[in-house]
């Protein structure tokens, strides 16, 4: 006996079924946004988080709802050309139960005038506006946002004290100063201000892989991690119509000096109602404090942190090389190190990489060397740096180096000859962010490295040792445009370096250090 087609049973269905006549709807913004922890944003529009269903009150223009006589096709769309082949566009009909893991919808009052329409976006849809469509008449707007309070998400983090800190609070604290006496700067992120996911949303929409592709990087919105990197490249506007422009020398008078910035609000309205122009000046802690911003309004968890003493190392060699003359004077070099320098981390599995690297990633918006040809820095995961994996994606060697890199001191002398005077491993001390539900201090240096003289960190330095010489004899990782490997200049810019003051250097005998 032959069989009819699931299709068949499907198109049967659908022509013996009456389409739901929708007359208007109420989004139900106010219990919706605060059922997904998004009222701070307002309750005057839908802004809902992804795998967690929200509900919706359909009113038919005549008769009622009828399980099993009554359809509705839903059909969510996001991006300026929605495919399926993409996934930015999917069609789905009304089942039995929300499934949370893909995109579903389910009617949860009885039958009456009044229709409650549960839907559920899947945990892995890409993140920004959204129309969703109803029988072809019905068109709902709302905006889709990651949801670190979803297990099956990405960005899932299942601490609430944290997730209070790292996605919903508007407050922090960016720590600068010096490495013996680190200054605590209060700093509004202000995510939840008026209009500031509006600006979040465009800054995306400016990106240059948007210009180029908007179907494919709409698609790939559903990645923390191209997100991510993404905001890196974007905070910065070395390369495109990003948010800030850097300045590390005297004379703000066309702009504002970094000192003066209190939050990032007015940061990111400036960029948006100044059609997208940089905004002058920022400097490390600035970029990372925008970028903590935007990565919080999006859903993902963000933190700012500050690495004291912290190494820019230009050629991926793992080392810091200081030059003086034979009356010890420092001669100028292409590699610095600086009293501090802050980046952000964001919280994110990593499937991509081998499993144990989930959690927080790396990533700095401070434009300083470019990576696969852009001013960006990661994702890279922390364990990463403290393990010593260089080629994991995003900028192994180059964070690596921020917090691990040996100052090597060669002395050049009068004849053009050159000869190593001391090596030392003072880079990456007292690696700090605010302490969740405090403003005190808290020190994550182990999260970065091993205690130094340790048996495993002996282990690293000599793997580390290995990398040197690969990079020094064959010019590993120079160049190359793999997202594991940073293509660097062969110039030094003090212009691109932290912080506003470089280190004043050190009277004492031969250079060899630049701290008091």
């Amino acid at each position: 006996m032959l069989l009819p087609s699931l299709d068949l049973i499907n198109s049967l269905f659908v022509f013996v079924s009456k389409a739901l006549d929708i007359d208007r709807w109420n989004l139900e913004c106010e219990f919706n946004n605060s059922d997904h922890r998004t009222e701070l944003n307002g309750t005057d529009r839908l802004i809902v988080r992804r795998g967690q269903p929200f509900t919706i009150s359909l009113y038919p223009r005549s008769g009622s709802y009828q399980p099993g006589s009554s359809s509705l096709q839903c059909t969510a769309e996001t991006g300026p050309q929605p495919s399926e082949q993409h996934g930015t566009r999917v069609s789905f009909g009304l089942s039995a139960n929300i499934d949370t893991s893909h995109w579903s919808a389910a009617v949860v009052s009885p039958p009456g005038d009044m229709v409650a329409l549960s839907v559920c976006s899947a945990p892995d849809a890409p993140i920004g506006r959204y129309t969703l469509t109803l029988n072809q008449s019905g068109r709902i707007e709302f905006i889709l946002l990651f949801n670190p309070w979803c297990p099956a998400d990405a960005v899932y983090m299942n601490n609430q004290q944290s997730l209070g800190e790292y996605v919903l609070s508007q407050d922090g604290i960016i720590f600068r100063g010096s490495y013996k006496h680190p200054i605590s700067t209060p700093w509004n992120f202000g995510q939840f201000e008026s209009d500031i996911l509006d600006v979040c949303l465009r800054i995306l929409d400016m990106n240059p892989k948007y210009l180029q592709n908007p179907s494919k990087d709409c698609a790939k919105r559903r990645n923390p991690i191209y997100v991510s990197r993404v905001l890196s490249a974007m905070v910065n506007c070395n390369d495109d119509n990003g948010v800030l422009l850097g300045k590390w020398t005297d004379g703000y008078e066309d702009g504002v000096s970094p000192m003066f910035w209190k939050g990032s609000v007015e940061i990111l309205r400036n960029w948006d109602t100044q059609a997208c122009q940089p905004v002058r000046y920022g400097q490390c802690w600035v970029f990372a404090a925008v970028a903590c911003s935007v990565s919080r309004a999006l859903g993902i968890p963000c933190r700012v942190v500050t690495n004291y003493l912290s190494a820019h190392d230009t050629n991926g060699n793992l080392l810091i090389e200081r030059y003086i003359d034979e009356n010890g004077d420092l001669i100028q070099s292409r590699e610095m190190i600086w009293n501090y320098h802050c980046w952000v981390e964001s919280w994110m599995t990593r499937p991509d990489l081998k499993p144990d690297y989930h959690g927080w990633q790396a990533s700095d918006p401070t434009p300083q060397e470019k990576s696969d040809g852009v001013y960006c820095c990661g994702p890279i995961p922390v364990r990463a740096i403290k393990e010593g994996e260089l080629t994991f994606k995003y900028d192994a060697p180059f964070v690596f180096a921020e917090v691990n890199a040996d100052v090597v001191t060669f002395m050049k002398k009068k004849d053009g000859s050159t000869s190593d005077v001391v090596t030392s491993a003072v880079v990456g001390q007292k690696i700090s962010t605010k302490r969740v539900g405090s403003d005190a201090r808290e020190d994550i240096t182990y999260l970065y490295k091993y205690p130094e003289g340790s048996d495993i960190s002996t282990i690293l330095d000599a793997c580390v040792s290995a990398w040197t010489r690969a990079v020094l004899g064959f010019g590993v990782l120079l160049t190359g445009t793999s997202p594991t490997t940073r293509t660097t200049t062969i110039f030094w810019s003090t212009t691109r370096l932290e912080p506003a003051t470089p280190p004043v250097p050190n009277p004492c005998p031969y250079g060899l250090s630049y701290y008091s």
